[in-house]
């Protein structure tokens, strides 16, 4: 059952980071999917792969992709 949950969660935060107009949300929604995968690996017991999921898809991606963000925004002026 909490599998199931698992795999709803992971899905509507996938689908919700693909829709966002702000990409700093899509990089938020993008890193708490991630983080659900990782204990989803945990629940389906392969500790390994849910501890390099938790690092680098919760949290080095997201981060990389924030910062990519910042870099190309326009200013205004």
């Amino acid at each position: 059952m909490l599998e199931f949950i698992l795999c709803i969660i992971i899905i509507l935060s996938a689908i919700l980071a693909l829709i966002q107009k702000d990409l700093f949300k899509a990089a938020i929604l993008t890193g708490f999917s991630a983080a659900a995968l990782a204990v989803l690996f945990q629940v389906l017991l392969a500790p390994d792969v849910a501890l390099t999921q938790a690092i680098v898809g919760a949290a080095i991606v997201p981060v990389f992709i924030a910062l990519a963000v910042k870099k190309t925004q326009r200013s205004d002026s």
